[in-house]
């Protein structure tokens, strides 16, 4: 029988041939590579600003914040209404806002409080085009492509995440180093050219998706637009109850929790104050640095492919031991001198980490009835987009206590310590990639 990580060749090349898919693909691919420009732009704008640490974590709030409260409705009221208008209406929602924040850096008129009130509006569109893109696929594809489609996509993933940063960092550092005086004499912002010019080719990404969107043809749903159902809170609240029952499932969720509060969120922020600090580093070398993580988990999803069944005893002691031994890679990324040393630690870490997307994908898609698969995948999209950069946010205000070197460290422990307790202390050792009794007779 053929696995759900290494779809039928014949599926995959019937796949190709669809050009309603064509139109999907090529519109998403320039979206994702665009949000890499404005990933590392928007940390440096805020540290060639101000270097202020708080302020950086102030900024991601403003994005994470809303994104994290409104995910999960958002994965409530797609199911209710057409995917493509909501992702539609997102698109040119941040075509607008990006292109502002490109105006005002390049014609040196951006002050903080607008850097606040934009961030804010990217992190309440963020919210409903997650959700929106990620249940639009099966309205475009026949359901026998669905694994192939969800596995182009997530590939095409990885490369932006491997090229955007790299062509971000050498965009801003090639654009010269024109400094902008900033609003009413403001501090003077280094790199303003290429920062503006990063946003500006993320605004034209937004705006280009959405024509490709527009070609998009879905198929008729099950339940169209505006069809009859619970309202959104309560479908919420059943999905949550739903899950909390599963053991397995609440295992993982609270596990995957933890680590994005305690581990993912410092990480996020501290990379770029990273770059930042260090005299030999800079915005290239950021973007090298995780360009090798996008590699890496793209190498991870590649060996994911080949070795499905790769396992150290259950899938959940699998996903424990690949997660200490993160963690253990992550404790001397405080002290690297040159960006090789860090591209180096990135690109190990990128490999264990998108062997294990894979292996928790497809496990999640198996486990979880499809009533609630939307449910579910939101819950774990508001995991670590909503709570990681909450807790990225807050590590700005520990950075001032805190050396990076300590930072690096205590997460890595505290990654190695929870995987520790958790396989002491919870049934997460016994998860097992056999889908839930039933489950296959719910499909």
């Amino acid at each position: 029988m053929t696995t759900p990580s290494t779809p039928p060749a014949t599926a995959r090349n019937a796949l190709f041939r669809d050009r309603n898919f064509a139109w999907m693909m090529s519109g998403a691919a320039l979206s994702m590579l665009g949000d890499q420009f404005s990933l590392i732009a928007l940390p440096w704008l805020v540290l060639q600003m101000t270097g202020d640490t708080l302020v950086l974590g102030t900024v991601l709030a403003l994005i994470s914040v809303p994104r994290a409260l409104f995910i999960l409705a958002g994965g409530a009221l797609v199911d209710r209404h057409s995917p493509k208008q909501v992702l539609m209406l997102t698109k040119h929602i941040n075509t607008l806002l990006l292109g502002v924040l490109a105006a005002l850096v390049l014609t040196d008129n951006l002050s903080l409080w607008l850097v606040y009130l934009l961030a804010l509006g990217i992190g309440l569109a963020t919210a409903f085009s997650i959700p929106s893109g990620t249940a639009m696929m099966p309205s475009v594809v026949r359901p026998e492509q669905l694994q192939a489609a969800n596995s182009v996509m997530l590939g095409l993933r990885q490369v932006s995440m491997f090229l955007g940063p790299l062509l971000a960092g050498l965009l801003i550092a090639l654009s010269g180093n024109r400094e902008g005086a900033g609003a009413s004499g403001a501090v003077p912002i280094a790199d303003a050219t290429g920062i503006g010019l990063a946003f500006a080719f993320d605004a034209f990404t937004f705006a280009l998706s959405a024509w490709t969107l527009s070609k998009v043809q879905q198929h008729a749903r099950a339940a169209g637009p505006g069809a009859a159902g619970p309202a959104v809170l309560t479908a919420i609240a059943e999905g949550l109850r739903a899950f909390w029952r599963d053991v397995p499932l609440r295992t993982c969720f609270l596990y995957w929790a933890a680590i994005a509060v305690l581990v993912t969120g410092p990480v996020q922020i501290a990379l770029p104050v990273l770059a930042s600090s260090q005299p030999n580093l800079g915005a290239a070398a950021l973007g090298v640095m995780l360009g090798a993580h996008g590699a890496g988990t793209l190498l991870g999803m590649v060996l994911a492919g080949i070795k499905p069944r790769l396992r150290v005893g259950t899938l959940g002691t699998t996903i424990l031991l690949v997660d200490a031994l993160v963690g253990l890679l992550f404790i001397p990324m405080g002290q690297i001198s040159a960006a090789w040393q860090g591209a180096a630690l990135l690109l190990a870490i990128g490999l264990l980490s998108g062997f294990l997307h894979v292996a928790v994908f497809t496990w999640l898609q198996r486990r979880v009835p499809p009533a609630l698969l939307g449910r579910a995948m939101s819950l774990f999209m508001f995991i670590f987009m909503g709570l990681a950069p909450m807790s990225a946010a807050l590590t700005g205000w520990v950075l001032r206590s805190l050396s990076l070197g300590q930072l690096f460290a205590a997460s890595g422990g505290l990654l190695v310590a929870i995987t520790v307790l958790t396989f002491a202390a919870s049934q997460m050792r016994q998860v097992s990639d056999a889908p839930m009794a039933g489950a296959d007779a719910r499909r």
